[in-house]
């Protein structure tokens, strides 16, 4: 929408970390896996495709990934960096913004480690010639106020049209985005990238974009306008409260991952299904105040058993107390190459 064309390679969830690939899955007719020429037609006509990775692009990487299953390797930093990388560099990019997560929710389980990775990451990124920087961004609650697979889509559609702006999302979105504004050489400076970026949301011109994205890899032309017509919902949406009243003083955002994993709207294996409908809406926030009249979140489950359980995760995983918890950054800092 700022002029820029992003191909963007994005991976499956497993375990409490969602996958942007089985969000998109929950727009019928939308196809992650398109091939080649498709691919380079989207990006070249749109600017933008959000697609998962094919047989032909880092075909390594996958046997790479089940060696590192069957060898404890899984969380080794260098081995992280280059599965994330082989993917990005494939498809052919100028400049790179990664996201990395610190705080309950994350992938690495410290701070530390995640600064390690982010820096690791921008380091070997630039080594091989493309412009990267990281943003360390707070993950000690949920992002916005959802989770699961078709919720997380409405959401975002709601974002783009203006519907519902959650301003944690919003802060994030805008410092990603102005710096890949920055390091494309489409604005002078992230203010300036910042103020791009707000005019393409208030002018519609940002929601315009993703349906013609949606609608150029098969999904429907009018998805942006009728979302609501076509995401799965599930039968039983019913809120979850805080066994007393009280300031939400943390969230162990793992534990929230996980309980709409057991609901079905996320993957233990590699090999099982996901319920696109299942997840969480209406998400309490740290230093909000949980109440008979507030709940902790409503949840969207199939059946009473699946709703039993949830209950017992969200309540164990959001700390009430009294008085305001520290407040975090969303943005902890910005990793370029001269930091690392």
């Amino acid at each position: 929408a700022c002029g820029g064309y992003v191909p963007m390679i994005s991976g499956r969830g497993l375990g409490h970390t969602g996958g942007t690939l089985d969000k998109f899955d929950a727009i019928p007719g939308y196809q992650t896996a398109p091939d080649n020429a498709l691919f380079r037609k989207v990006v070249k006509e749109v600017g933008v495709a959000i697609i998962g990775q094919t047989g032909d692009l880092a075909p390594a990487d996958k046997r790479f990934y089940a060696t590192r299953d069957i060898t404890a390797t899984v969380e080794s930093i260098s081995l992280i960096t280059a599965s994330i990388l082989s993917k990005k560099l494939a498809a052919g990019l100028d400049a790179l913004v990664m996201d990395v997560k610190a705080g309950s929710g994350a992938f690495m389980p410290t701070y530390a480690e995640s600064e390690e990775l982010a820096k690791s990451i921008v380091y070997v990124a630039n080594g091989a010639g493309c412009k990267t920087t990281a943003l360390l961004t707070n993950m000690d609650q949920v992002l916005a106020s959802t989770a699961g697979n078709a919720i997380e889509v409405r959401e975002s559609v709601q974002y783009l049209t203006g519907e519902y702006v959650n301003p944690r999302l919003h802060e994030i979105n805008m410092e990603l985005c102005a710096e890949m504004l920055l390091l494309g050489g489409l604005v002078s400076d992230i203010g300036e990238g910042r103020a791009k970026l707000q005019s393409v949301l208030d002018n519609g011109r940002a929601a315009e974009v993703f349906g013609s994205m949606v609608s150029a890899l098969g999904g429907p032309a009018d998805f942006v306008e009728n979302y609501d017509n076509y995401l799965e919902k599930a039968e039983i949406v019913r809120p979850v409260y805080a066994p007393a009243s009280g300031i939400v003083q943390s969230m162990d955002t793992r534990t929230l991952g996980m309980a709409v994993v057991s609901m079905g709207g996320g993957r233990r294996r590699a090999s099982d299904n996901i319920d696109y409908a299942v997840g969480l809406s209406d998400m309490i926030s740290l230093g909000e105040e949980a109440s008979a009249d507030k709940p902790l979140a409503m949840v969207h489950v199939r059946n009473d058993a699946q709703f039993a359980e949830a209950e017992r995760s969200i309540q164990q995983a959001i700390v009430t107390g009294e008085g305001k918890p520290e407040e975090k950054p969303q943005v902890y800092r910005r990793i370029r190459l001269e930091d690392v």
